[in-house]
């Protein structure tokens, strides 16, 4: 079963969930594009919340997810709002969703959490999750240590649960690869940074646009907080400090606000632009139904191709 027979979408295509980006009006359009839409609840606190759902709801009849940052203070009263409102997927990021996970099941949410490494695949599969989101570091923004290549088939080896890829991916072929490796979707972040219906300023639009495979940079890794961002101003004077071994506190006053710089005023040398490693893929800026449809298009194009390749073998 592919991720949109399981979830009751179009297409086997989730898309990431982007703190500052990731609203209503931007989740719907990605359900609506045959995608399932996340609302990114970053550190909103539970009233935002809710109204985004019931926004949401009034924006598509489609099913949307609502992912959850567990550091929130606020998690704990998110997952009471995602239970009330009966939202149908969870996606879950730093932090375990072990003590959430029977009352979200309970009132009919699926919950994929996001993990870059299988121990800890294998530590929430206990729990009862429906699936995994299986991050490679080629994504923008937080990133763990492996590559989607060598992460996604070994989560899909260690656990009996469904495995949706992420981290890399924009185009068909890169959507066979996934399946191919064992996914049941993926799940796609730069490539809807360069929608029409984003709404990120245009200057960070364009910085993902003009991106080539090695313009952008993880930082943070020092102090155990790896974030993949566009090489800036910013980046260079972050690396620097840590080459000096600057301690976490210190860095964050570098990049405190750069994320809403970036995404609201188009700051893109002193904002933290976070894209990933497939950037140099994304040239163009499409609707959302476009670059579904492109992908999907194409990886069903390149199926008979594989399959000759395969038989030479």
């Amino acid at each position: 079963m592919l991720l949109n027979e399981l979830l009751n979408i179009k297409y086997p295509i989730i898309g990431g969930a982007m703190a500052n980006i990731g609203t209503a009006e931007f989740a719907s359009a990605v359900s609506n594009a045959g995608g399932l839409g996340i609302i990114a609840t970053g550190g909103w606190d539970s009233v935002r919340v809710r109204d985004e759902i019931r926004k949401c709801k009034t924006l598509t009849d489609k099913p949307f997810g609502v992912n959850i940052m567990l550091m929130n203070p606020h998690a704990e009263e998110i997952v009471n709002v995602i239970c009330e409102e009966k939202v149908a997927v969870v996606t879950t990021g730093a932090g375990n969703p072990g003590v959430y996970v029977p009352r979200l099941k309970e009132s009919g949410c699926k919950i994929f959490p996001v993990i870059a490494n299988v121990a800890l695949a294998r530590r929430l599969e206990r729990y009862g999750v429906d699936g995994f989101i299986a991050e490679g570091t080629e994504s923008g923004g937080h990133v763990g240590e492996a590559t989607t290549m060598a992460l996604v088939p070994q989560v899909v080896k260690a656990v009996s649960v469904p495995v949706i890829a992420a981290g890399g991916i924009a185009s068909g072929a890169q959507l066979n690869a996934a399946l191919a490796l064992g996914a049941i979707g993926v799940q796609v972040g730069t490539c809807l940074l360069v929608s029409e219906e984003c709404p990120i300023h245009i200057n960070y639009k364009n910085a993902v646009l003009k991106a080539k495979d090695s313009d952008t940079v993880v930082t943070g890794r020092s102090v155990g907080a790896p974030v993949r961002i566009l090489k800036n101003k910013m980046s260079k004077e972050y690396i620097a400090l840590e080459h000096k071994g600057a301690g976490l506190e210190e860095l964050e006053h570098l990049t405190l606000g750069g994320l809403r710089r970036a995404v609201l005023d188009g700051d893109t040398e002193t904002g933290s632009v976070m894209m990933g490693q497939v950037a140099g893929l994304c040239s163009e800026i499409k609707p959302i139904r476009e670059i579904f449809e492109s992908m999907v298009t194409e990886a069903k194009a390149l199926k008979e191709e594989l399959i000759q390749k395969i038989n030479l073998l």
